[in-house]
């Protein structure tokens, strides 16, 4: 089984407030701590925590940041062979103000090298055979779109940063993964609270792929393309101390389950298992699970609910 990642590396600055700012407000910070990060790069060391075969394709710069992000990702078990270095471009970063108690965040990201990812990088031998390709919006969509046409695998998308998305991409995608707001984005409606039924609906009406919606602490709601029952899955009991990255985190664990051959809805229950333990430490990376972390907490995972 193998697992390819196309996407964004980071170097992430993550503040400690009490409190989020807001719109013209400043607040000062309990602390500030440099961490790997990047939506890309974060869900390939999910991925490698949780299994062998994962590779990234990338970029980087010339700079200490990059040499960081290099590390820390083989240190995970993935492989960079395809991470390009990308000489008078800095390597991506993103600033987190991070919520203390509630673990809730506020990101910026500036792309830097991600946005120097050409289409011909994602022409490469770890693509085209990749059993699950994972994908994201911090680099160049036609870059993304690039990978999806090239690959031979299982497509997986997660359409952020929210921004409108091409049919021809939409096509080549075999599971769409938005949050709520990213899903009211890509449908066109208001962002607000909406039922499972009412995101099933909106799901449907966005893409004829599946769809897995991320809810945060309730969960996920799994819409098979087929038509099949739209399941709520709920996630174990944890105490969180930071969000940040735990989307990515169930994005790496649905792509590891997906090239094992689970079945989505059973992927989809092991995702949000591990995204959970993924929020008990800090950062984007602090609390990735290993493989034995996530099956020993299964049993506690609810059964998911059919929403009728």
């Amino acid at each position: 089984m193998s697992v390819t990642v196309v996407g964004s590396l980071n170097e992430d600055v993550l503040v400690a407030v009490d409190r989020l700012p807001g719109r013209g407000e400043t607040v000062i910070g309990r602390s500030a701590v440099l961490a790997p990060g990047g939506k890309g790069a974060n869900q390939a060391a999910a991925a490698g925590r949780l299994g062998r075969g994962v590779h990234m394709v990338g970029r980087v710069g010339t700079d200490p940041a990059g040499d960081r992000q290099l590390a820390a990702l083989a240190d995970s078990g993935v492989n960079v062979g395809r991470v390009q270095r990308t000489p008078g471009v800095p390597t991506g970063s993103a600033t987190i103000p991070v919520e203390h108690g509630s673990g809730e965040n506020l990101i910026v990201v500036v792309p830097g090298a991600n946005g120097e990812l050409r289409p011909e990088d994602a022409d490469v031998e770890s693509v085209h055979r990749a059993r699950v390709l994972l994908l994201q919006l911090e680099v160049p969509l036609d870059t993304v779109l690039a990978a999806a046409t090239a690959t031979r695998g299982t497509v997986v998308l997660t359409p952020a940063p929210s921004q409108p998305l091409p049919a021809e991409l939409l096509d080549r995608v075999d599971v769409l993964v938005p949050n709520e707001h990213e899903l009211a984005a890509l449908a066109g409606v208001p962002a607000g609270e909406r039922s499972p039924a009412g995101l099933a609906e909106l799901a449907r009406a966005v893409a004829s792929s599946s769809v897995v919606v991320t809810l945060g602490a309730r969960g996920a709601l799994v819409v098979p393309a087929d038509g099949g029952p739209v399941l709520l899955q709920s996630p174990p009991p944890v105490t969180a101390v930071d969000t940040t990255g735990a989307g990515d985190c169930f994005s790496g664990a649905l792509g590891q389950a997906l090239a094992a051959g689970s079945s989505l809805a059973d992927a989809v229950r092991y995702a949000v298992t591990a995204a959970a333990l993924s929020t008990s430490g800090p950062g984007a990376r602090g609390a990735l699970p290993t493989d034995d972390d996530v099956r020993a907490l299964l049993p506690r995972v609810p059964a998911p609910r059919s929403i009728g």
